[in-house]
């Protein structure tokens, strides 16, 4: 693997830790490690076959997408490719968007395609993924309301929730109705960038507003591919959503390793809320998504906060270690390879 990658990977890990130093100070940390040590072994392990199906399944959506695009995979290799891509937002700052120029690379050394083919793919996986997470959010919270009255926590949540769906279909659909002038700025404004760097920094050269341009269109234009078959988009957000399913009940798993059982409706619109924290400069969310999803459980729930911890952190540790760990080694195959 690049060592700059490791080097930057490792930096940006130790920024969590100040990230869970300030989350410890406000809870005891005994009562936490009790918990876990109670955690039953037998339900970790369908808690693992959780985190294993939401791979599986966010895998195939890729791969899904992927055929559309006539890029043709094995589910076990879409499997993998998929962890890398899982691994590269795990250890790059800002989550997905400082993941996924690595992942666009890791399709493309797959499956022989170019680059902006590899980032179109995953670009749109993502988008995709968004689409179940705010429904089964805006169920979850809906199922809640019916059942038990909404609290300030629960009502701030449903109004963050309900003005980030306004705000991404919203600016989605004025980005893709505004692409050729999108194009046109872009293209300006990345040549006029990448030749301040080249004036700066010895040994690198500028590609020219041409280049750019093409590569931007090749990007939109596969997009527009994608769009042109929804039965296969349909397939993938079936994909996505179950995929969102495993997600939640690795979480509802966890607390029932403990001892402790929460409503699945609290899990549903719990998950997509706390992954908002993954924008942060911490590589993956690492601590950021803990520190909201710990906080709004905790809100919304009658349980021990020391309880909440610990089953975040089987949660979390489960999602954000075990791809980190299969992807790491994927990636570190598809470097080796190359380097060869």
């Amino acid at each position: 693997m690049d060592r700059s990658l490791i080097q930057k990977s490792f930096f940006g890990l130790l920024l969590t830790i100040p990230v869970f130093g300030v989350l410890f100070l406000f809870i005891d940390i005994k009562p936490v490690l009790t918990a876990l040590q109670q955690a039953e072994k037998t339900i970790l392990g369908f808690a693992v076959v959780a985190v294993l199906g939401w791979l599986l399944a966010w895998s195939l959506s890729l791969r899904t997408v992927l055929r559309v695009l006539d890029v043709s995979l094995s589910i076990p290799r879409s499997f993998f490719l998929f962890s890398g891509a899982t691994f590269s937002n795990n250890v790059t700052p800002f989550g997905q968007a400082g993941g996924e120029p690595i992942t666009a690379y890791l399709i493309s050394q797959a499956s022989k395609t170019k680059y902006e083919t590899g980032l179109a793919a995953i670009a749109s996986v993502d988008t995709l993924n968004f689409v179940p997470s705010f429904v089964f959010a805006v169920i979850g919270i809906g199922y809640y309301a019916t059942v038990l009255t909404l609290t300030s926590h629960m009502k701030s949540a449903a109004i963050l929730l309900c003005g980030l769906g306004i705000l991404i279909f919203g600016g989605g659909y004025y980005l893709w109705v505004s692409r050729r002038a999108v194009e046109h700025h872009l293209s300006a404004a990345l040549a006029m960038v990448s030749h301040r760097i080249a004036s700066i920094v010895p040994r690198i050269s500028a590609p020219n507003r041409e280049t750019i341009q093409d590569r931007i269109r090749h990007f939109i234009q596969t997009i527009e591919q994608i769009a042109t078959s929804p039965l296969q988009l349909v397939f993938a957000l079936g994909y996505s959503g179950a995929g969102w399913l495993f997600q939640a009940s690795a979480l509802w798993l966890a607390f029932y390793a403990i001892g402790t059982t929460i409503p699945f409706s609290v899990v549903l619109f719990a998950i997509p809320i706390s992954a908002i924290a993954g924008v942060t400069p911490l590589p993956g969310g690492a601590g950021g998504i803990e520190s909201v999803l710990i906080a709004l459980l905790v809100s919304v729930t009658s349980v021990e906060s020391a309880i909440v911890v610990a089953a975040v952190l089987i949660f979390r540790g489960l999602v954000y270690w075990l791809p980190t760990m299969i992807g790491g080694s994927v990636l570190a195959a598809v470097t080796a390879k190359r380097v060869i």
